[in-house]
């Protein structure tokens, strides 16, 4: 599998993406300790070469710009580390904290972030709501962990001080961000698309959402 995966890392990810070279030994290697981690429990589905560098790994650092400026960023239920590890090795100079609830993946998460020697990864076994009582990251990100709705709930106190939002999302984005108005304005919040792609082989479309707060006053994020 390896020599797969890193045949199809180099044909997928794209020609301008940072440490480009970083990303397909680092995620490669990433992808080997997911399958050999599967054989004792489930972290993933996704088991073939191209589908876990298209779903996992393209899926994760295709909106790499949108992280570029900030100095921290919180990856929400990383599961098995994404988009979390694969933003990292692209952008090393951003630190970032993976929050995983789930102990046997966080324990793994902080395996591979130590196999990778990923200096500006740092791995809590917490719900993100628990570690955003005494952290303001930048941004906020998360895959597939929660509507927009639930996220908005969740995470408001957050917005409120600062933090964004960044939510990756299926084609559904906008009747998620429809469904969302109420809380939205409960939280004094606003939420927009702030890119769209579509992963080859047709594996599907894929929207960020920023969730941002529209309180006066909200502080930018600190580290």
């Amino acid at each position: 599998m390896a020599a797969e995966v890193r045949s199809e890392l180099e044909l997928r990810l794209p020609s301008d993406l940072p440490h480009r070279e970083a990303v397909i030994e680092g995620a490669a290697r990433h992808l080997e300790l997911i399958e050999a981690t599967n054989r004792q429990f489930n972290l993933t589905r996704i088991t073939s070469p191209s589908d876990a560098v298209i779903k996992h790994v393209l899926d994760s650092v295709l909106p790499w710009r949108l992280f570029r400026e900030a100095r921290h960023v919180l990856d929400a239920g990383s599961g098995a580390g994404f988009p979390g590890i694969p933003l990292s090795l692209a952008l090393p100079q951003v630190r970032f904290t993976l929050a995983e609830s789930v102990q046997k993946k966080a324990r793994f998460i902080q395996s591979a972030v130590e196999a990778l020697g990923l200096r500006n990864v740092e791995v809590l076994p917490v719900r993100a709501e628990d570690y955003l009582k005494s952290a303001s990251p930048d941004i906020l990100t998360a895959r597939a962990v929660a509507p927009v709705e639930r996220a908005v709930a969740l995470f408001g106190a957050a917005m409120r001080k600062g933090t964004r939002l960044l939510l990756y999302k299926g084609p559904d984005a906008d009747a998620e961000i429809g469904d969302a108005a109420r809380e939205l304005i409960k939280a004094r919040a606003r939420a927009s698309v702030a890119m769209r792609y579509e992963l080859p082989e047709g594996l599907g479309s894929r929207t960020v959402v920023e969730v941002t707060s529209s309180a006066p006053g909200a502080a930018a994020g600190s580290r």
